[in-house]
């Protein structure tokens, strides 16, 4: 295994631009760092999560955790935890110290709950900020839909920037229960509705709620039952435009390493012609990647309504 020399230094650097904000500081799923592929080192003050996808030799875990405790000890962290993504079911280890009681991730003044159980999600997408950031500078006045909405991290955002409505839709009721507790954690108790539905059968029910001036569909990119993106991405998007008002803006999310973002383009030319392509977001700067498309691809979109 590759020393964790340039590791050391790139959570060194990504710890001096944190403010406190939760943060990727070591990304070796980019595959920038030849045979760290399989570690990830997440940020959440006061706490620091090592993620591991693969098995490693103790000694090297144990002189990784102690450079590491050298380098975060003076900020004020108080745990240091290991996750095992190649276990199943498999809590937090506690390396050092203490787990956070109630854990959450701040970014920009706002908190959201963190899961430290057998979960393999925490609840939090770090990838997602840029994301969030386009959303925030967008939502204000507007009404907002936010599909496969997770623990509804896009809506807190939205109300928090003024949003006047946001609907969020998830199959799942325990994620849309975190994502009320997160609302209420931001002092946020209204003007955002939790659908525990299936969207495939839903359509009617949104359509009644529409128009949205402003879309967010961020979907997984693989689960059984629920949605499998290369087949399934193009029925969602071919029913948008009959939820967007004139003008809306729109983010189509993917993160699949198996799909480019040429497929998500491809689809809307075909399905969802009236909307016009904008931008692909930049990632956060943590996450870079070796080869883009094998990353998080959030494109953004403008709906124009056909003239009659």
């Amino acid at each position: 295994m590759s020393s964790p020399e340039n590791l050391l230094a790139e959570v060194e650097n990504n710890l001096a631009g944190t403010a406190g904000d939760a943060c990727r500081l070591f990304h070796g799923r980019g595959r920038r760092f030849e045979g760290l592929e399989h570690v990830s080192i997440d940020y959440f003050h006061p706490l620091v999560l090592i993620t591991l996808f693969a098995e490693v030799e103790q000694d090297w875990l144990d002189q990784l955790s102690a450079d590491l405790l050298a380098l975060i000890q003076p900020l004020g962290i108080t745990g240091l935890g290991l996750q095992w993504r190649n276990r199943k079911d498999v809590p937090v280890e506690v390396v050092w110290g203490e787990l956070p009681h109630k854990p959450t991730a701040r970014e920009r003044g706002l908190h959201y709950g963190l899961q430290l159980g057998g979960r393999q999600n925490l609840g939090f997408f770090l990838d997602m900020a840029m994301a969030r950031q386009w959303l925030a500078e967008r939502a204000a006045d507007r009404r907002v839909l936010n599909l496969f909405a997770y623990t509804c991290a896009f809506s807190v955002v939205a109300r928090a920037a003024g949003a006047l409505s946001v609907v969020n839709l998830d199959m799942s009721a325990s994620a849309l229960r975190q994502g009320q507790q997160n609302h209420q954690r931001n002092g946020i108790l209204d003007g955002s509705r939790f659908l525990s539905h299936d969207l495939f059968r839903s359509w009617g029910k949104l359509r009644r709620l529409a128009p949205f001036d402003v879309l967010v569909v961020d979907p997984p990119s693989r689960q059984p039952g629920s949605f499998i993106a290369e087949k399934d991405y193009r029925r969602v998007i071919a029913k948008l435009p009959g939820l967007c008002a004139d003008g809306a803006e729109l983010l189509l999310c993917l993160n699949s390493p198996h799909l480019e973002s040429a497929f998500l383009r491809e689809l809307v030319a075909v399905h969802a012609p009236d909307l016009e392509f904008q931008q692909r977001l930049p990632n956060p700067p943590q996450f870079a990647d070796e080869n883009p498309e094998l990353s998080l691809k959030v494109l953004s979109y403008r709906y124009h309504r056909p003239a009659v």
